[in-house]
């Protein structure tokens, strides 16, 4: 292809691009795409000057004004700003503004954030809005008034006073991230459209031609300059411009600076980057003007850019690139994940290779296939993420994407509630992806109550391939824990103990410590308390499981898969090879449990047990534990340095009962001591 003919293919493909942004806001591709192809036909331009035209993109700004809208034509042009990607290229901007001012030292800049919203012209007569337009092709706008009109933010009346009979205030319509999730969220109630950005939801709501359509969109306005001013009521400064917009009423970014030199440019630039995110609203970059009015009359301008100032945008938050493959990633706590393997594109700064796709209903959603072109965004420190799908450019290749029925981690089935949009791998116990998290589970206080086992330990074991399941830990010899760093020999003797003292425990702690989905305490509490025993459990079928109070058909569903995945029934049968041990009782037992219905107070230190496994075994023998004394009292069970509450006790009346009683009572039953 000749250069001319590329040239002749750029033009028109921007030109395309313009109408589906500008006019249908519905853009077919990201930011940085357009960006490359812009600076693409402007490098071939500057090369090849004689093939330069007047209707080259290149030459104006935007796209045409809509039909529907009266013209407006401005009284001085609404040029946009060259851009600046690289610091070498602020650099040189600030050179070029130092060589045409002669200027001896460094120049005065004021800077602000670029906002990412649309352009307008408001026109005051006599400090009264009369008229408001868009910037269109920067000749001719689009006269949007009636629209204007509905932004609370831009004043109908200007206020304080000094302001010049006729005013012409140029700023950005743009709309806050909070209020565009909002609206997009109606949308989605309503079954209506979705806009891909805020300002592209910003655009197509001042271009309503009905305004009461405007009248209800989040719309926000921020002024930046001035098109015309009365000769008398011309400030000094760009910056002493913006604070006299703010007193008449104006919205003016509160991020402005005014910096001293390149070093000063570079420095607001960071800067902004840095609290990008925390802003409200989006910006793409931000803003460098020469703060001299005068002489920013004096650089003038170029044929579509002033020669006093310059955008520096930020890295492409958005790019466009291939989706190679979906792979499946494996959580901690056993959640399926579909991530987008992509051809490596360069997007937010960094160099993007993978993208979170949520879940398989989101991939569904967005109507994703293997093979398509896709727009992947980042955003500050973000995880990237997949935006949309190009559909027009799918291959004929492509192929769709499908959940696997088995965990790509372990084999154990993946299952996936009718409430839950995440699909989940059923080898809790088991499975390598959620080691950790179980470990930390089975060992917690509520649980096993293995005292020592903290994360950074179940870390070094996992990491080492010392332990893969919570059997492994009753396996655990002295000489493999001193070895791990951090661990001396008498850390490792302690945990070794703990380990030991935690094989007896009662059944609730027991089901508990597995981690089934959506097994909490009480619940587990409540399973002991009926089936009495772990066999009668594993043997349950889901009717059976229903007749245990507050367990739903959703908790039932989770105990059945839990303990049908063989991997989950093999570690559980390790464990009790392992000496793990309760006491079993028959379901009918707990109509005649001597402690049923009785109040117990524990205090002291008890021989064998701990205060939460004797709570455990009281409230599953239908106990009630309390941490007062009182009348009410049943029971005070106490250990070594009983303390106040054993002396209220005696003071009261209260029985006192020692650990042999306690565990007496609890396995003869009826007879109370």
């Amino acid at each position: 292809m000749s250069v001319s003919e590329r040239i002749r293919t750029l033009r028109a493909e921007i030109e395309r691009h313009n109408r589906q942004y500008f006019d249908l806001d519905a853009p077919l591709i990201s930011d940085a795409e357009y960006d490359q192809l812009f600076r693409e036909l402007q490098a071939l331009e500057a090369e090849h000057p004689q093939l330069l035209s007047a209707d080259s993109p290149t030459q104006r700004v935007g796209a045409a004004p809509l039909s529907e809208f009266a013209t407006v034509a401005h009284a001085t042009p609404m040029l946009s700003l060259n851009n600046a990607f690289a610091e070498a290229e602020v650099a040189a901007f600030d050179r070029r503004v130092r060589e045409g001012l002669a200027a001896i030292g460094e120049v005065e800049y004021a800077a602000e954030p670029k906002f990412d919203g649309l352009a307008i012209s408001l026109n005051y007569e006599q400090g009264v809005l009369v008229r408001g337009a868009t910037r269109g092709d920067g000749a001719t706008g689009e006269d949007v008034t009636a629209n204007l009109r509905t932004v609370r933010s831009i004043p109908l009346h200007l206020q304080g006073s000094g302001w010049p009979a006729v005013l012409e205030v140029r700023g950005e319509v743009l709309m806050w991230r909070s209020d565009f999730e909002r609206m997009n969220a109606r949308q989605r109630e309503h079954a209506e459209k979705e806009f891909v950005n805020p300002r592209n939801a910003a655009a197509g709501s001042l271009r309503q031609l009905d305004p009461r359509i405007t009248a209800r969109r989040p719309l926000r306005f921020f002024a930046y300059g001035v098109g015309g001013i009365a000769a008398t009521g011309l400030p000094a400064t760009h910056s002493v411009l913006l604070d006299r917009l703010a007193e008449w009423g104006f919205p003016v970014a509160p991020e402005r600076r005014r910096v001293t030199g390149l070093t000063g440019l570079i420095a607001y630039y960071v800067e902004i980057a840095r609290r990008r995110e925390s802003l409200p609203y989006a910006i793409d970059g931000v803003v460098y003007k020469v703060d001299d009015l005068a002489a920013q009359e004096r650089l003038g301008f170029v044929s579509r850019a002033p020669r006093f100032a310059i955008a520096h945008k930020f890295p492409a938050e958005e790019a466009v690139t291939e989706l190679l493959d979906i792979s499946i990633q494996v959580g901690r706590t056993g959640a399926l994940t579909p991530v987008a393997r992509l051809a490596p594109v360069f997007v937010g700064g960094v160099t993007v290779t993978n993208a979170t796709l949520h879940n398989e209903d989101e991939v569904l959603r967005k109507d994703l296939c293997i093979g398509d072109t896709v727009v992947v965004r980042r955003a500050g420190d973000v995880i990237p993420e997949v935006v949309r799908v190009l559909p027009e450019r799918r291959p004929a290749v492509a192929r769709r994407f499908v959940m696997p029925p088995t965990c790509p981690v372990c084999g154990s089935q993946v299952v996936r509630h009718p409430d839950e949009a995440v699909a989940r791998c059923s080898g809790g116990l088991y499975c390598p992806a959620q080691r950790k998290q179980a470990l930390l589970h089975f060992a917690s206080r509520r649980a096993l109550d293995i005292e020592g086992l903290g994360d950074k330990l179940v870390e070094q074991l996992v990491e080492c391939g010392i332990v893969r399941t919570p059997a492994d830990l009753y396996r655990l010899g002295l000489l493999a824990l001193a070895n791990l760093e951090r661990m001396a020999e008498k850390s490792a003797g302690n945990l070794l103990a703990s380990i030991e003292q935690s094989k007896q425990t009662t059944l609730a702690r027991f089901i508990y410590a597995l981690g089934i989905r959506n097994v909490g305490e009480a619940t587990a509490r409540d399973l002991a308390r009926h089936f009495g025993s772990l066999d009668r459990l594993l043997a349950a079928d889901e009717g059976q499981l229903l007749q245990v109070p507050d367990v739903g058909p959703i908790v039932a569903q989770c105990l059945r898969q839990f303990f049908d995945e063989p991997h989950n029934l093999e570690v559980i049968e390790q464990l009790r090879a392992a000496g793990v041990a309760w006491h079993d009782s028959e379901p009918s037992a707990q109509t005649v449990s001597a402690v049923a219905g009785k109040v117990f107070v524990l205090t002291g230190t008890l021989p064998s047990l701990t205060r939460d496994a004797a709570k455990a075994m009281l409230e599953a023998a239908g106990g009630k534990v309390t941490g007062s004394v009182s009348k009410k009292t049943d029971f005070v069970v106490a250990g070594t340095e009983a303390g106040s509450k054993l002396e209220k006790a005696r003071l009261l009346g209260v029985k006192v009962i020692d650990e042999e009683q306690l565990l007496a009572v609890l396995n003869t039953g009826p007879a109370a001591p």
